[in-house]
């Protein structure tokens, strides 16, 4: 079972990661996710487990667990989709948009 951890804090390693869930079963992998730019942790990561009946004790565990000072997000990871990233939203005109300036004639001053 692939399992989905959040709030990560950025000082954990993923040894310390995988070692907080092998208390509840075999990890066969751990992996905190970083930032392709700064090459800092992004504080969330994914634990794989072979026994779904440990991975499933261990969400149930370690959900709201106060690890290094951080309360853990830990639920059963959703399969990646094939949906388009989210943009930002913007790119539409909005009523009343600013261009950062206000633009007035010279007899308005």
């Amino acid at each position: 079972m692939n399992i989905y951890v959040a709030n990560i804090p950025f000082k954990a390693s993923e040894q310390e990661l995988r070692g907080l869930f092998e208390e509840y079963g075999e990890v066969s992998s751990a992996k905190i996710i970083m930032d392709k730019v700064t090459q800092r942790s992004r504080g969330f990561g994914f634990i794989e487990m072979s026994d779904e009946s440990a991975a499933r004790q261990a969400i149930t565990s370690l959900n709201g667990f106060n690890f290094l000072g951080k309360t853990l997000v830990v639920n059963e990871a959703r399969p990646k989709t094939d949906a388009p990233p989210r943009s930002g939203g913007g790119g539409g005109y909005r009523s009343g948009g600013g261009g950062g300036f206000n633009r007035r004639n010279n007899n308005d001053y």
